[in-house]
């Protein structure tokens, strides 16, 4: 009977997906005239028949056959009803509309950089829980101010903030950052060298497309930041992993012997060792890129967050020679899905980088870019800051007693890197632990850690686990770090 079969499909198809009942409806007809359930020519029941049938609203039914309709699927016979057309395709017996061995051949079809792509650091991975590193708890924006700001930027927005911008942004927005960054990070600046991009991303792509061609070598930290390594894929580069340690990238004779165009590295709070680069490696890394004539792009991660130990300059700010691009982002203060990030470009290169923004990114959000201008300027973003800081300390040092029962005497024993900094620190384990397996039983308890294995490009020597404590709220911590100890000792 028909009604069952829509019933079935449309069950199945509220089970996997999250769709609006007319498009359920929609779904299971078209699949009902595919499956050859409603032949061609064939009188469909009246929309009042069908909705008490299936038990919805009419309009639900209405709106279903109206779409069928549109897309040729059915006809109506003025006076007589609705009806299948004739020209509605069959799927082939016993085999649904689309071929799964279509599908495999058409994945197959990807490009060798598509594959890598697509089967690298997957979002799959990246669940938000408890603990989950990188990740900041924006529940405590102000919501509220943050819409008045907006909503008075579009009622008193010209014709031309609306359009894409080529200027390299708002510039009251790039006057505010630059500040901002000439202040707290010594980045020695103007506001004109200012980009706005739509995050740290974006400027990693941008620098990658504008400063090396397909098959130049980039140097990137191992372990690595998975978003890097990902822009650097896309663009068609050649990464060269190089080794990090406790005073952050560390080339080795061998590394050098592969000559680099691009250096890229998160000198502030290495992701994801929690490694600070200390001043001597800063010179050592400046001269080496002169050395090289490579650029050094600085991604400036968790800057913001310094809990213990004296205040590090920007690699930019000890710069002489004008080879560092400076990037960050405003998502780990305010939040993510704001995607307004910034990148610092020496003085001789800033025309040809707007340039290559506009035409490459249609920049825009011009109102959004305003309002966060006016946020800044009223001091609302230092305060926001403020605040974030005292918070994340807190939850830093509940997350740090409640691992000390993990900790040992002894020098081959578990240890803490990166808490000085940052939104999550490395649990750094034996070597003979198997770092993944440890996460995955973590996980059964409902909390998320990444295995410091994981992130490695071609060392074999690290086992560890990365920790957040960014995301989790205070009373999370104190519920779960003890948790998270017991898994740990009894691995």
């Amino acid at each position: 009977m028909l009604s069952e079969f829509l019933l079935a499909e449309m069950n199945r198809l509220g089970s996997q997906d999250a769709l609006p009942l007319h498009r359920q409806l929609y779904e299971a007809l078209r699949r009902a005239m595919l499956d050859g359930k409603l032949g061609a020519g064939e009188r469909l029941p009246s929309s009042r028949d069908l909705a008490q049938d299936l038990r919805l609203s009419r309009n639900t039914v209405v709106a279903a056959i109206n779409q069928l309709s549109v897309e040729g699927y059915l006809g109506s016979r003025v006076g007589s009803g609705t009806y299948v057309n004739d020209n509605v395709p069959r799927a082939t017996p016993g085999r649904s509309a689309r071929n799964p061995q279509t599908t495999t051949a058409q994945a197959r079809r990807l490009s060798t950089r598509g594959r890598a792509l697509a089967g690298t650091f997957c979002a799959t991975e990246l669940e938000v829980q408890p603990f989950t590193p990188g990740i900041a708890d924006f529940s405590a924006f102000p919501l509220t101010l943050w819409q008045r700001l907006q909503n008075k930027h579009w009622r008193m927005t010209y014709p031309d903030m609306l359009d894409y911008n080529d200027s390299g942004g708002y510039a009251p927005l790039r006057r505010a950052v630059a500040d901002y960054l000439r202040v707290f990070r010594s980045v020695q600046l103007d506001a004109d060298q200012v980009v706005i991009t739509s995050g740290t991303q974006q400027s990693i792509e941008l620098c990658a497309r504008l400063l090396a061609d397909h098959g130049d070598t980039v140097w990137v930290e191992d372990p690595a930041y998975w978003g890097a390594v990902k822009a650097f894929m896309a663009t068609g580069l050649a990464i060269h992993p190089v080794a990090v340690d406790e005073q952050g990238i560390n080339p080795s004779t061998a590394d050098n012997t592969q000559t680099p165009r691009l250096i890229y590295v998160t000198p502030s709070h290495q992701y994801p060792t929690g490694s600070v680069m200390s001043l001597p490696r800063r010179h050592e890394l400046l001269a080496t890129a002169r050395a090289h004539d490579a650029w050094v792009l600085e991604d400036d991660y968790d800057s913001e967050y310094r809990f213990s130990g004296p205040p590090l300059s920007s690699l930019e700010g000890l710069d002489a020679d004008g080879r560092v691009f400076y990037m960050g982002t405003f998502s780990k203060v305010l939040y993510p899905g704001l995607k307004i990030g910034y990148l610092v470009v020496p003085k001789p290169l800033v025309a040809a980088f707007k340039q290559a923004h506009y035409d490459l990114n249609r920049p825009g959000q011009m109102p959004v870019q305003a309002a966060l201008a006016e946020f800044i300027e009223m001091g609302h973003f230092a305060s926001a800051l403020r605040r974030a800081r005292q918070n994340y300390g807190e939850r830093r040092k509940c997350l740090l007693e409640a691992l000390k029962p993990v900790l040992r005497d002894a020098p081959e024993g578990p240890s803490i890197s990166g808490a000085e900094q940052g939104l999550h620190l490395c649990l750094r384990l034996p070597g003979g632990v198997d770092d993944r397996a440890l996460a995955q039983r973590i996980g059964q308890l409902g909390l998320t850690v990444r295995p410091l294995s994981a992130y490695c490009l071609q060392r074999s020597d690290l086992r560890g686990l990365v920790i957040g404590y960014g995301y989790a709220p205070m009373a999370e911590i104190e519920r779960c770090g003890p948790l998270l100890a017991k898994a740990v000792n009894n691995f």
